[in-house]
């Protein structure tokens, strides 16, 4: 093994660290012996292909690093990274112009891992009449950028506070899964952009139930509460990482108005 190569017991010991599971902590969930997993941990014992990847998948790891566990451990990877254009992912790649057009009137965008714009419905184009800076709107779009940018929708969010804020917990829930460098330098651009004035402040939800999206257009006050949509079961890489974020109306004005954009 090349001195620069990081061992099974390495990778493992990282993912079990990362989750705050101790060795009987992650034995218990694989339903394993402690003995047998430390055993794995130091190299003393090699598991079957079978026993990695199901120590993977109770420790969350996801599909892009089980790979490099399956080397680790001298087999070869099992999960394959397709573009979304390929003929493979058709079948995908059309439940995803689905869902997104079968949501308007309202808004709806595909994302990749890195918050990256994949599609959108016709829907999100009267949202994004106001951002002032053209290239934040020039592939690949960055989703989080174009939000809390100050040349991009930033202005004219109304809570923009509330709103800054769940963007950057789900970030660093995301950086703290995955550990991904992309979503860490991400997080220190949006960090380094102006803060609203009340940030820090405790978010006022809607209703109890959701933080609302609050946003001032050329057409009235837009207020939207969002879900996110992944595949329950996907065994390639590309699909593993796509989330659909769909943005439903909080209000009976917000739908109306809406109805009028698709209507002209």
């Amino acid at each position: 093994m090349p001195p620069t190569a990081r061992s099974l017991g390495d990778h493992l010991r990282e993912w079990r660290q990362r989750r705050r599971m101790s060795q009987l902590d992650l034995a218990l969930e694989a339903e394993i012996s402690q003995r047998h997993l430390s055993f794995i941990e130091s190299g003393r014992s090699t598991p079957s292909r079978e026993m990695l990847l199901h120590l993977a998948e109770r420790l969350g790891v996801p599909l892009r690093d089980r790979n490099p566990l399956l080397l680790a451990a001298g087999f070869a990877p099992v999960f394959a990274e397709r573009r979304l254009d390929d003929p493979a992912l058709e079948p995908a790649r059309r439940a995803i112009d689905r869902v997104l057009k079968g949501h308007e009137p309202y808004p709806a965008i595909a994302i990749d891992r890195h918050w990256t714009l994949v599609a959108a419905n016709a829907a999100i184009a009267p949202l994004l009449e106001a951002v002032a800076d053209p290239f934040l709107l020039e592939p690949p779009v960055n989703v989080l950028r174009l939000s809390l940018h100050p040349q991009g929708l930033a202005p004219h969010i109304i809570n923009l506070s509330e709103w800054r804020a769940h963007l950057l917990d789900r970030l660093r829930q995301q950086i703290s899964v995955s550990g991904d460098p992309v979503l860490e330098k991400l997080l220190k651009e949006l960090l380094s952009y102006p803060a609203p004035k009340d940030a820090g402040e405790p978010h006022t939800d809607l209703a109890g139930i959701a933080v609302p999206l609050q946003l001032s257009t050329k057409t009235g006050r837009l207020s939207f509460i969002s879900t996110t949509t992944v595949f329950g079961t996907p065994v390639d890489i590309t699909l593993s990482e796509l989330a659909i974020e769909t943005l439903f109306p909080a209000d009976e004005e917000t739908a109306a108005i809406l109805r009028g954009h698709l209507a002209n």
